[in-house]
């Protein structure tokens, strides 16, 4: 069999019900009695997640398209599932139920740490950017935050740990517990247009498409992310895989990164037609496809490369320390981009440097 279309959002209830596993266990069990095949070979189960959303635009078109599951070939059956949160995508790394999975840098750094560095290696990038703090309009300058509420979309996520750091870098102090000078008020990125609209936040730290829906709703760009880093370039998606699947499949891990290649080249070469793809997929997804309009209102602030930026995700990281959200990780060993220039090399692409 080829592939299976199976598109369902996996939720942290579902993952719960196939019971508790530790991060050691998960560096211990494979996928090898479930069906996905082992090192004998025989036929292989790939388990893809990824997020349904516009910085994630090249695993939804890959999937779509057919671009994996072309790439794999018939002896390896795509089992793609979707995931509103990294934090679920990771307890699903964890637990055995994922192979590899779309993820932003944070979530890629929590895994890495909470495994000691054996569960998981980032073999490829997918999207820059992406990302911005939109605020009521009478906000003028970061000296009109004081004394403001702000939402991003989880305490310590990736988006909160960049304006806590931003504010700081400004003289401007927070709280985990959200007092300081500017107010951050974490919830799900879904509740950020009402809220906004309600006056009970005066702006968000949010990525695409939330970033448009804000404007959309009345708000302004504060500060655009891409202006913070060198060259405007930073990691907001990256592709990560199980160590344990690694070992086990480099073939077809291999033929996955050469999927991540062609779907970004399809991506940035026919952006009207990866646009409409995303839409209905996300309308297949979750129900109700996200407007077109949308989509081309946020697209310009993205770019969809293999490059994952390695540099920004170890400054992310940084960052993260100098707020106290984190403590310092050791990130030797957490890339292998083998296989990426491998892809890019077939293609007739630059080869990205390896860590």
């Amino acid at each position: 069999m080829r592939r299976h279309p199976l598109r369902r959002l996996v939720t942290l209830a579902t993952l719960a019900a196939l019971g508790a596993a530790t991060v050691g266990s998960a560096a211990a069990c494979g996928n090898d009695s479930d069906g996905s095949g082992g090192a004998s070979g025989g036929p292989v189960t790939l388990r893809l997640g990824y997020f349904p959303n516009i910085t994630h635009a090249p695993a939804v078109v890959g999937v779509e398209k057919g671009i994996f599951a072309e790439k794999l070939g018939t002896d390896v059956t795509l089992d793609p599932k979707t995931f509103n949160a990294g934090p679920a995508a990771i307890e699903a790394i964890f637990s055995g139920a994922l192979d590899a999975t779309y993820i932003g840098p944070n979530p890629t750094v929590n895994a890495f740490s909470k495994s000691k560095g054996e569960a998981v290696r980032v073999i490829s990038g997918a999207a820059s950017g992406g990302v911005a703090l939109v605020v009521k309009p009478g906000i003028t300058g970061v000296q009109d935050l004081k004394g403001k509420k702000i939402s991003t979309p989880q305490l310590g996520n990736t988006q909160d740990v960049a304006i806590r750091y931003w504010l700081k870098q400004q003289g401007l102090t927070t709280t985990k517990e959200g007092g300081g000078d500017v107010k951050i008020v974490p919830q799900e990125n879904a509740q950020t247009v009402e809220t906004f609209n309600s006056g009970a936040i005066d702006g968000a730290w949010v990525p695409e498409p939330f970033v448009s829906r804000l404007v959309n709703a009345g708000g302004k760009v504060l500060v655009d992310e891409r202006d913070l880093w060198p060259d405007k370039k930073f990691v907001i998606t990256n592709l990560l895989v199980s160590t344990k699947f690694l070992k086990a499949h480099p073939d077809v891990v291999q033929k996955l990164v050469d999927g991540q290649v062609a779907a970004n080249e399809f991506v940035n070469s026919k952006p009207e037609e990866a646009q409409q793809a995303i839409s209905d997929a996300i309308g297949k997804i979750t129900g109700k496809p996200l407007d077109l309009k949308l989509i081309k209102q946020a697209w310009p602030t993205l770019e969809f490369t293999n490059d994952p930026i390695p540099t920004s995700l170890k400054a992310g990281l940084d960052h993260a320390v100098e707020v106290k959200l984190t403590e310092p990780v050791d990130l030797k060993g957490l890339y292998d981009l083998k296989y990426l220039n491998n892809a890019l090399k077939a293609a007739g692409k630059p080869e990205v440097t390896q860590p």
